[in-house]
């Protein structure tokens, strides 16, 4: 007769159990904290607008109302509700007050919630807990400043679909990503970033121009080696991960290949988890040559013949490079090309001007070779 002889939980495994269940109570009360909040805070807004309306006050006036709601709500509430909050507030509710079933505002008012029994408040809010605030406060503070809508919409989607903090989120937006994701996409495309954020199915989703790498903290100037910028980006890897877009694994730097007995190392080589196949990123100081993207064919190549699995897709080649001739870069790739892409990279922030220029100069998505003018 067998003997089952029982595991017996040491005092840490206990304390490891228990420090588990607290923590995840301890996320979903601040997730539950932080839904109540914005919530109230859109609510709050919609009263400020309504009473505007309503009383049709003038400018000055409605922002003594203002100063004095700021007084009375600090007296009882505390500081989270000065002049310049309120007006964020208000600025909240009318930037995505549009875009909600008003019944939502509704069952949150004041009347509302007076009128119905304290336990029904908790189904009020079960009720909304599905609709689109799925970020925090400081959140929706930095998104209500963005004027155009499918702009705001795009950086409201990647927020919580990559759950990015408010440092990546501002980031992100100096860095203006979704100006340089829509240079690479057609209308179509660009409409579903601000429905979907970005979809990857394709090689040439991965390819933003220009790259920022303004986290490297390397100045802007012309003697520093390709060595000194991979450098850089591998004791900032994180952050390039992020500059690089989602989906992108680490596989290693400085990956050594061998032909006829000659070694050759390719910079950055990733994993692209949506696309199933291998990324190698070789880096340029200088401006991109045909011998550059000859070398990368050759890398993109033996990948392909060499590495990847059957069930894997083809590789994909990135050249990041200082400057580069688009002309040049068309005749020297194939006209079918979908393997190798070039795209330009900045350690600072793009000017609006510059990028405006880039948007100009750009080639419209999916124009033919032959149709290009020259």
């Amino acid at each position: 007769m067998r003997t089952t002889i029982r595991k017996v939980k040491t005092d840490d495994d206990l304390f490891l159990s228990i420090k588990n269940v607290l923590e995840h109570a301890q996320e979903f009360i601040s997730r539950s904290v932080n839904f109540a909040m914005v919530h109230s805070y859109f609510t709050i807004g919609k009263l400020i607008v309504e009473n505007e309306q309503q009383g049709q006050l003038r400018a000055d006036y409605a922002e003594k109302t203002l100063h004095k709601l700021s007084r009375k709500l600090i007296r009882h509430f505390g500081k989270g509700y000065s002049v310049d909050n309120l007006e964020n507030m208000r600025r909240f509710y009318l930037v995505y007050g549009s875009h909600l079933h008003t019944s939502i505002s509704e069952t949150l008012s004041r009347k509302s919630l007076a009128q119905k029994p304290a336990h029904k408040k908790s189904e009020t809010l079960s009720r909304i807990s599905d609709q689109r605030f799925k970020l925090s406060w400081s959140h929706y503070q930095i998104l209500i400043r963005i004027e155009d809508e499918a702009e705001r919409k795009f950086y409201e989607i990647e927020s919580a679909a990559e759950n990015w903090s408010i440092r990546e989120l501002k980031r992100q937006i100096n860095s203006d990503l979704y100006t340089r994701l829509k240079l690479s996409r057609n209308k179509k495309k660009v409409k579903e970033l601000s429905k979907k954020g970005l979809i990857i199915r394709e090689a040439k989703d991965l390819v933003k121009d220009p790259h920022v790498l303004e986290f490297l903290g390397l100045e802007e100037r012309d003697f520093y080696s390709e060595s000194d910028l991979e450098k850089a980006i591998i004791s900032k890897l994180e952050k390039f991960l992020l500059e690089l877009g989602k989906g992108f694994f680490f596989v290693g730097r400085q990956k050594r290949i061998t032909i006829n007995e000659k070694h050759y190392r390719i910079d950055l080589v990733f994993w692209q988890r949506y696309l199933e196949c291998f990324v190698l990123i070789d880096l340029k100081i200088g401006e991109v040559t045909t011998q550059d993207i000859g070398q990368m064919q050759m890398y993109v190549n033996y990948y392909d013949r060499k590495i990847r699995r059957r069930d894997e897709k083809k590789t994909i080649g990135i050249i990041l490079c200082r400057e580069k001739d688009d002309k040049l870069v068309r005749i020297t790739l194939p006209e079918n090309n979908k393997q190798i892409f070039t795209s330009k990279f900045r350690l600072y922030f793009p000017k609006d001007e510059e990028l405006q220029q880039v948007m100009e100069d750009a080639v419209p998505y999916g124009t033919s070779q032959n149709n290009r003018k020259e």
